[in-house]
């Protein structure tokens, strides 16, 4: 009840007013029944602008930090966080992980709308980052389908660190919704789950138009601002052939449009047809399977 008394009368109509969102796709925002929608996230704002232009209740999972602090301040946050639909997990990982999946999941078997930010975190330049596979295994494991929303210029309105917005027309894109019920039955396949995370990635940046790096939020943040901007692209990732740096699965190089070259479980690149020796053997002096 608090939640909508906020929307509709305490908060909501004075957002509404001064920041006049300019939402595109409304249209695909779902009428009912239980759904993800997958933002960016910019600012701090996000989780309060995405819930005021959606006719019905979305409920975000927070760091549970938000709702420990002491004082009047703490008691601010904690109120505010309720108000805007804020759900509070522990994000530490490990077991603290799963907690949050299964919050997330209750959220949906309640057919209720779950926000969520595939990055993590908020990105500090304004680029878009590689999306956790949580939203992957949640969709799938409540068979609900994914609907991406870009926040456009939040950053512009409430940059990191800054406690007061600037006033501005906020703007706000909603893709149509994804349907990844063609990998029912595999939540725990991690290639599947990779796959489907960086098709909600690939939405995200159409929509926003940021551009893409694919490290975490979290890792850029930590790594120095000027080794991320000029590192190449094969910098980026190691150089296991199947698994990124965080040990999940890399989609191909050169995909979409062919295949990656093979490469043997040494380490070893496959040798190419034309460096295969006329009389049929191989480098290693093995006869070939395809001599006649």
């Amino acid at each position: 009840m608090f939640y909508w008394i906020c929307k509709y009368i305490l908060i909501g109509p004075w957002l509404r007013l001064l920041f006049r969102p300019q939402v595109e796709g409304a249209q695909n925002l779902p009428a009912d029944g239980a759904a993800i929608l997958a933002s960016n996230h910019l600012s701090f704002s996000d989780s309060v602008f995405l819930p005021l232009v959606c006719h019905r209740r979305v409920t975000f999972l927070a760091k549970s930090d938000y709702f420990t602090g002491k004082g009047i301040k703490g008691w601010a946050t904690r109120v505010f966080m309720s108000a805007v639909g804020m759900v509070p997990v522990d994000r530490s990982g490990g077991q603290a992980s799963e907690s949050a999946l299964d919050t997330g999941l209750a959220i949906l078997a309640a057919g209720d709308v779950l926000g969520i930010y595939p990055e993590g975190t908020r990105s500090g330049d304004g680029r878009l980052y590689r999306g956790k596979t949580g939203v992957a295994r949640m969709a799938l494991e409540a068979g609900v389908p994914v609907i991406p929303c870009a926040m456009i210029n939040t950053a512009e309105i409430q940059p990191p660190g800054k406690l007061f917005p600037r006033i501005m027309r906020v703007k706000i894109a909603i893709g149509a919704p994804i349907d990844f019920s063609r990998y029912e039955g595999m939540s725990g396949d991690r290639f599947v789950l990779r796959s489907m995370t960086d098709e909600i990635m690939y939405e995200l940046m159409v929509l926003s138009g940021q551009e893409y790096v694919d490290v975490y939020a979290a890792r850029a943040k930590a790594a120095p601002a000027d080794s991320i901007a000029a590192a190449e692209p094969d910098m980026l990732i190691d150089r296991d052939p199947e698994l990124d740096q965080d040990g999940e699965p890399r989609a191909p190089r050169d995909a979409p449009g062919g295949a990656a070259a093979p490469v043997d479980p040494t380490g070893t690149a496959a040798p190419k047809a034309s460096e295969t020796p006329k009389d049929g053997s191989t480098p290693d002096g093995s006869a070939s399977a395809l001599a006649s």
